[in-house]
C-alpha cells in the first residue's frame, strides 16, 4: 500500500514537471513569436521620436523600402521617407493633427524607395505618452495599398468609361430625338404658329411627335401623336408614323382615311409580345383668304381634346368622341370634327405629359381641368404667346415634369395686324 502511494506522488510530480516545462515552453514561444510578429509582420511599424527621428523600424518596412537597418534608425526622420507631395501634407496637415489629437487613422501617403520608386501606404500613428502625459514617442504602422490602388485606379477607369458611354447614350438620344421632330415649322400664310418640345430624360428617346406640313390646293396637314413607351422601340414606332401620316396625308388628305392608313401601317408592324400603338390628332387646314380665318377638320385617335382659345376671351375643348387609338384593332373607328378659327382664334394641341404632370399636392396630376382653367385666364392669346405661358407652367412643375411634353399652337392675327 505504501509503494503504491509512492507511485501516485512520483508519476504526481512527473505530471507537474511536465506542465512547468510546458508553461516555460509556451512563455519562450510567445516572447519568440511577438519579437517574430513585430519583424515580420504583415505591415510596417515605425517608431519615432517627437522630432520624427527613426529609432525602431521593423524587418517588413526595410524589405519594402530596400534600405539597411542601420541607414534609417538614429539618421532618418519619417518624412524623409515620404515623397515630396507626401512631406507637404505631412508638414501642413499630418503632423498638426496628430500633436492635437494625439492619433490619426488611416491616411494615404506614398513612400519612396531607395530605388526611387514609390509605394502607397495607408498610415496609422499615435503618440506614446508616459505617466505624467508628456510625449514620448509616435508609434507609426503602415499598410500597403498597391492592391487598394490598383482597385481604386480600375474603378476610377471603370466609372470614367460608363460615364463616356453615358455621354455618348444622351448624345445618341438627343440626335434621335430631334430626327423625329421637325427642326423648324414651315410658316403658313396668314397664320402665327408656335411649338415647343420638352425633354423629360436626356437618357431616353420619348414618344411624342408632331408636324405641320403643305399640301396641294393651299391646304395644310398638321399632327400630334404620343407613342407607347420609351426608347429605340418608341422611336421605331415614332419614325413610322410620322412619315406614314405625311404620306398618307399626300395621297388622301381626309382626316379620318389619314388615320385609317396609320392604323393599318401599325398594325402590319405589330409584334404578338410587342404592340405598336399610339394616341394621335391629324388635322387638315384650309386658309379662307385675306386673313379672315381658316377653318380646319380635326380627326382623333384617342389623344387629348385639342383646345379652342377665342379671341372673346373664352376657351373649351374641341373633342373628337369616339376616335380609337390607332395601332390596337384592325378596324379601328376614328372621328372628326370641323372649327373655324376667326381673327384672333388660338388652336392648342399637347400631349398628356402636361395634363399629366404631378403637382405640389403629393399624389395630384395637373388634369384637363386645370389646363381649362389656365387656357381661360390666358385667352385671347396668339400662338407665340400661349406657347410661351405653357412652357412657363411646364417649367413650374420642376421634377413633377416626368413625361415628354410637346406643343403646337396655331392663329389667326387680329383684324387690322
Amino acid at each position: 500500500m505504501t509503494v503504491h502511494q509512492g507511485g501516485e506522488e512520483a508519476n504526481g510530480l512527473w505530471a507537474a514537471g511536465d506542465r512547468d516545462q510546458e508553461q516555460l515552453s509556451f512563455a519562450a514561444l510567445l516572447e519568440d513569436s511577438a519579437e517574430d510578429l513585430y519583424e515580420n509582420a504583415p505591415c510596417g511599424y515605425l517608431s519615432t521620436l517627437m522630432d520624427g527621428r527613426i529609432a525602431k523600424v521593423n524587418g517588413t518596412l526595410l524589405n519594402w523600402l530596400g534600405y539597411r537597418r542601420e541607414e534609417l534608425v538614429g539618421h532618418r526622420k519619417f518624412p524623409d521617407l515620404l515623397t515630396i507631395g507626401g512631406r507637404l501634407y505631412h508638414e501642413t496637415h499630418f503632423a498638426p493633427l496628430l500633436h492635437m489629437q494625439g492619433e490619426v487613422n488611416g491616411i494615404a501617403l506614398e513612400l519612396k524607395a531607395a530605388d526611387g520608386s514609390r509605394l502607397p501606404v495607408l498610415v496609422t500613428s499615435k503618440v506614446k505618452q508616459d505617466r505624467d502625459g508628456e510625449p514620448l514617442l509616435i508609434r507609426t504602422t503602415l499598410l500597403d495599398a498597391r492592391d487598394r490602388r490598383a482597385y481604386e485606379r480600375e474603378l476610377l477607369r471603370a466609372r470614367q468609361e460608363a460615364e463616356r458611354d453615358r455621354e455618348r447614350l444622351q448624345r445618341l438620344a438627343t440626335t434621335l430625338q430631334r430626327t423625329l421632330i421637325p427642326p423648324a415649322l414651315e410658316p403658313v400664310p396668314g397664320l402665327d404658329v408656335a411649338e415647343h418640345y420638352h425633354f423629360a430624360s436626356s437618357d431616353e428617346v420619348g414618344g411624342d411627335f408632331y408636324d405641320l406640313f403643305p399640301l396641294a390646293d393651299g391646304r395644310w396637314g398638321f399632327f400630334m401623336g404620343d407613342v407607347r413607351g420609351k426608347g429605340a422601340d418608341a422611336a421605331v414606332v415614332t419614325s413610322l408614323a410620322r412619315y406614314t401620316l405625311r404620306a398618307a396625308a399626300v395621297s388622301d388628305p381626309e382626316p379620318a382615311a389619314v388615320l385609317a392608313n396609320l392604323n393599318t401601317a401599325l398594325n402590319r408592324q405589330a409584334q404578338e409580345d410587342e404592340p405598336r400603338f399610339c394616341t394621335v390628332i391629324f388635322g387638315l387646314l384650309t386658309c379662307a383668304g385675306n386673313g379672315t380665318g381658316v377653318h380646319i377638320v380635326l380627326a382623333g385617335g384617342g389623344h387629348p381634346p385639342a383646345m379652342l382659345l377665342r379671341a372673346d376671351g373664352s376657351a373649351e375643348y374641341r373633342p373628337t368622341p369616339g376616335g380609337q387609338l390607332a395601332g390596337v384593332v384592325q378596324d379601328a373607328q376614328f372621328t372628326t370634327v370641323t372649327l373655324d378659327l376667326h381673327p384672333g382664334d388660338t388652336l392648342l394641341l399637347y400631349t398628356d405629359g402636361l395634363t399629366e404632370a404631378r403637382t405640389s399636392k403629393a399624389g395630384e396630376r395637373y388634369g384637363e381641368e386645370a389646363l381649362l382653367g389656365f387656357a381661360r385666364a390666358l385667352a385671347p392669346t396668339s400662338a407665340t404667346g400661349a406657347v410661351k405661358a405653357l412652357t412657363g407652367l411646364l417649367d413650374s412643375f420642376g421634377e413633377g415634369l416626368d413625361d415628354d411634353t410637346a406643343l403646337l399652337a396655331m392663329s389667326v392675327p387680329p383684324a387690322g395686324r
